[in-house]
């Protein structure tokens, strides 16, 4: 497999501008009604279990493509069965606490989170309530103790009788980013919505699932029901997850969107938001968002890919004049079907999607003349290697990572995902260390 262009064309027309749109009050409104949880209370009392070297058995990397061997993790964590093997929810972002925090600490914790959408359509028995489309989850997963917990994604809005409620979040999250108390989701087709991690709603505080719980707002709680979501009939319902996180604003893409959910790409107008990561070796930190892009003779090119500025002195809101956020910089892709990327020091790493083959990362830098053009050889890597999060170790000494995890289950119905396969499938999430990447040809 080889770069579809090692250099490509600067791109002129970015269409990265976003405006905000806040969503804060009713944020406020759900976490007077409900009860909220600490990130770090939520993964110390986490229900689930990764597993993880020898007693990780998952392996999409596998033999390799044509004999060629991927490059071999420093970390790999596998989901517990139900999760490893679902075909409703598919895993797809990830971030983690470095990118969040100076001291790449949250409190004693060192989290890593990831997302999943829910294909509903792959849920049995279809149509019913509990075969509801339930939006987006999160994983909030403590590597110390190899314990996860899943969290709900939710929009809030006011029902008919003018009660603060909330619904599912119908996206594909393939991109996200984790800075200082908020968390940016890509939105594909709109743009970015943002989280505050404050404001985790905590659905069965006692945690005793078969009795349901009064709220403060004196209605009750139930999560034991797994078909309805949001306020009804006095009821507070989850989906059956117990804890629920509200969108706190939302950055929207001003200029027309020509794209649509074909894997082909615009060359102009706003992008595709397919994946995000946070750059903290730039001051203030940027997130570099970018697209998924197929190619036909219709439409050549490979995608584009820019750098959002933070406004670190607001806490983490992005930078903007006059209500318009704009792109430090955009990018032609160099390569396509780029399912993650993320830069450190003028680095640039691209995970490259092959189906059911083994992934190719890409190493990247701008050159003098402006141009993102692919440095080095190809690497391979995970089959279905997905968002990416760069774990820079400035502040604990440890050594650099670069996070990603496979979204296919192990068991799909198709023969390259064969355990008998060269590169079998399998979910996995998993990191390189940054020295072995670059110490690549």
């Amino acid at each position: 497999m080889q770069a579809t262009a090692a250099h490509a064309a600067a791109t002129v027309d970015s269409g990265f501008g976003l405006a905000a749109t806040d969503l804060s009050d009713r944020a406020a409104d759900l976490t007077a009604a409900l009860p909220t949880q600490g990130v770090q209370n939520l993964l110390s009392q986490a229900d689930k279990s990764v597993s993880s070297g020898t007693a990780c058995a998952t392996n999409p990397f596998g033999a390799g493509d044509g004999g060629i061997a991927p490059l071999r993790p420093a970390v790999k964590y596998c989901w517990s069965d139900d999760d490893a093997l679902s075909k409703e929810w598919i895993p797809q972002g990830i971030t983690g606490v470095s990118d969040a925090q100076a001291d790449e600490y949250w409190g004693t914790k060192r989290p890593v989170i990831t997302s999943w959408y829910d294909d509903s359509t792959a849920c049995t028995p279809s149509g019913t309530p509990a075969c509801a489309d339930k939006g987006v989850r999160l994983s909030f997963l403590d590597p110390a103790t190899g314990k996860y917990r899943h969290v709900l994604l939710a929009y809030p809005y006011y029902n008919s009788y003018g009660h603060i409620s909330y619904r599912a979040i119908d996206i594909h999250s393939g991109g996200i980013a984790w800075y200082k108390y908020r968390l940016y989701v890509t939105d594909a087709l709109h743009g970015l919505r943002v989280f505050d991690l404050r404001d985790i709603l905590d659905l069965d505080p006692d945690r005793n699932p078969a009795t349901n719980n009064s709220t403060p707002d004196g209605l009750t709680s139930d999560v034991q029901d797994n078909g309805k979501v949001g306020r009804q009939s006095n009821v507070w319902y989850s989906y059956g997850y117990r804890y629920v996180l509200p969108q706190a604003a939302s950055y929207d893409f001003v200029s027309a969107q020509h794209n649509s959910s074909a894997g082909t790409c615009e060359s102009n107008g706003a992008p595709k938001a397919s994946y995000l990561s946070v750059d903290r070796s730039s001051s203030p930190p940027q997130l570099i968002m970018g697209e998924y892009c197929t190619t036909d003779s219709t439409h050549p090119g490979n995608g584009r890919i820019g750098a959002l500025p933070v406004d670190d002195a607001d806490g983490s809101l992005l930078s903007a004049a006059d209500g318009l956020v704009s792109a430090v910089g955009t990018y032609a892709l160099p390569v396509k079907q780029v399912q993650g990327a993320s830069r450190y020091a003028g680095r640039w790493y691209l995970n490259q999607s092959h189906r059911y083959s083994d992934a190719s990362l890409w190493r990247a830098a701008v050159g003098s003349d402006g141009v993102l053009a692919v440095t080095g050889g190809e690497i391979r890597t995970a089959v279905g290697a997905e968002d990416m999060y760069y774990e820079h170790g400035q502040a604990t000494g440890a050594a650099p990572l670069l996070w990603s995890q496979s979204e296919h289950r192990a068991d799909i119905n198709d023969p390259s995902c064969a355990t008998t396969d060269p590169t079998p499938c399998g979910r996995v999430i998993y990191a390189h260390r940054v020295s072995d990447i670059l110490t690549q040809p």
